[in-house]
């Protein structure tokens, strides 16, 4: 009795071990980005199209930040792009390739794939010089 009482426990518990382990890892996350994402818990703040400490990955995308521009956000973020949510802290230990891979991933969430390595101000000045052409 002991025994099949002690093993109904331990399976509960694994059974609620496993559900945390995957409201950790919403189903709309690639496996390699859920990877990176856990190994460098941004997972803890942010969601791909839900708002939580941090902005939704999506709402990210839609500031059309360049690829280097989300790394360089990574490393040294700006609370004033993002008022009302608390600061993120630098996420200096995250390998560079790491955090391409992921601002790449990203930018695909706005739907028009990833962005070049272009800045906002290169692609402003360029339809400037188109309009005054």
């Amino acid at each position: 009795m002991k025994k099949t009482f002690g093993i109904l426990i331990a399976s509960a518990a694994l059974a609620v071990a496993s559900i945390d382990a995957n409201a950790q890892a919403p189903a709309d996350i690639p496996e390699e980005m859920n990877t990176l994402m856990t190994k460098y818990t941004c997972i803890a703040c942010h969601r791909p199209n839900q708002r939580l400490v941090g902005p939704a990955y999506a709402d990210v995308a839609k500031k059309k930040y360049s690829t280097e521009e989300i790394v360089n956000l990574i490393y040294n973020p700006i609370p004033a792009h993002w008022p009302g949510y608390p600061p993120m802290a630098p996420m200096k230990q995250v390998p560079k390739e790491d955090a391409t891979k992921l601002a790449v991933w990203i930018n695909s969430l706005d739907g028009g794939g990833a962005k070049k390595s272009s800045t906002k101000k290169t692609t402003k000045s360029a339809k400037t010089t188109k309009k005054s052409a």
